[in-house]
């Protein structure tokens, strides 16, 4: 039995339950509400499927015909007529109503032109770098040469426009001398040595081959020290050359184009952080005449260290790196303060207000010493060179008393 009463408005709905009378009071405006919810859904449903009715048109005649042009020419016309330095090889694809991928492979990669480090089917690479399992290892320090040290800052005295950084390590001993040696300075070209261990690096991951070559753009050219910023372009050099002209004449261009070949600066500064040098950072193509790379005379002497190490170099990039070393043409700093046929494997740097020599002494007992000398100075004073020529004879000097 159902009864039904309207009072002020409000519906009274009476029906049979347990008990004897349930009210439930429906205002009548909710279905007004109803409705309009249902209508603004509506709405906001039609909306939705318009703007998605967008983006898939857009899609279609837009993304896809160029999508489906750029698959095609990579799957179909490069395979055809690989993509070179100096575009595409075909003159069918040149002429062709569609270009080939080169274009959107330069757009991609807008360096792959002059950094890269491998080639397949004809096409340049850069190839994430291959680390060694080998490691760098720390030098060990026995007892700290003190009066060696105190000579050392005594002769400062006598040059006080120079501000020195110096680190010197016995082989034999593990004594050592420091002078401000974990002091971060520029680098100048004394960052060719990691460099040129980085190239080797490369090369025993087998990244790269000592035989390989690279042509001399123009992007290459380097000022500062070093001819070949004025050799012919397209000249073509072997990485065996670029190294060795990197060294012996410190040149700037064959130092960027073995930096590219490995991978560029990131490359390199990964390699550094995996040799545990923490101070060493390379941030600027050469020549660097405001000494963004860094170095300290610590990092440089544990770079050193390890070029005797069976552990982080194989026996052929041993040879190899101390015959570079062996015939750099400046003598006029560590060397110069060595007595005549001192053997002497070395790399120099100089960008004016740095001044710097580091490398490894080779005394007629048998014995050999690591020795980096780093000085600050008034641009081009001619005091650094005599100073380092004056440190390395004393530094020598004391080393043959090393027991």
């Amino acid at each position: 039995m159902y009864a039904y009463k309207y009072k002020d408005n409000l519906e009274y709905d009476y029906r049979p339950t347990r008990s004897l009378h349930v009210e439930r009071p429906v205002h009548k405006h909710v279905y007004k509400r109803q409705t309009i919810r249902r209508k603004s859904k509506k709405t906001h449903s039609l909306s939705a499927s318009l703007i998605v009715l967008a983006i898939v048109a857009v899609f279609t005649f837009c993304v896809m015909p160029f999508s489906y042009k750029t698959i095609r020419n990579i799957l179909f016309i490069d395979s055809i007529a690989p993509i070179t330095n100096t575009g595409v090889e075909s003159p069918l694809i040149r002429n062709s109503e569609y270009k080939s991928g080169a274009d959107l492979q330069t757009i991609l990669y807008p360096t792959l032109s002059y950094l890269n480090n491998d080639l397949f089917l004809n096409q340049q690479l850069l190839a994430p770098t291959i680390y060694s399992k080998k490691n760098a290892a720390d030098m060990y320090l026995s007892d700290r040469m003190i009066n060696l040290e105190n000579q050392l800052k005594g002769l400062n005295k006598a040059y006080p426009s120079i501000k020195p950084a110096i680190f010197v390590w016995s082989f034999e001993t593990g004594k050592y001398a420091a002078v401000n040696s974990d002091k971060v300075y520029p680098a100048a070209s004394i960052i060719k040595i990691p460099v040129l261990v980085q190239l080797f690096k490369s090369i025993e991951a087998n990244q790269v081959s000592i035989y390989d070559e690279m042509t001399l753009t123009h992007y290459y050219r380097s000022s500062g020290s070093g001819d070949m910023q004025y050799a012919q372009e397209g000249r073509k050099y072997s990485l065996d050359d670029l190294a060795k002209v990197m060294i012996q004449d410190s040149d700037n261009t064959a130092t960027n184009m073995l930096m590219s070949k490995v991978g560029g600066m990131d490359d390199i500064n990964a390699g550094i952080r995996s040799w545990g040098l923490k101070n060493t950072h390379v941030q600027t193509w050469l020549p660097d005449l405001t000494g963004t790379n860094t170095t300290t005379a610590y990092d440089m002497a544990k770079i050193l260290y390890n070029l005797e190490n069976p552990s982080f170099l194989n026996i052929n990039s041993r040879e190899d790196i101390i015959k570079y070393m062996s015939k750099v043409k400046n003598n006029r700093l560590i060397q110069a303060g060595l007595p005549a046929g001192v053997p002497f494997i070395h790399k120099t740097g100089d960008i004016g207000t740095m001044l710097g020599d580091a490398g490894i002494v080779y005394m007629p007992s048998g014995q050999h010493y690591i020795v980096v000398i780093l000085a600050n100075r008034p641009h081009n004073d001619p005091a650094g060179v005599n100073f380092i020529k004056a440190a390395s004879s004393l530094i020598y000097s004391n080393m043959l008393e090393v027991k």
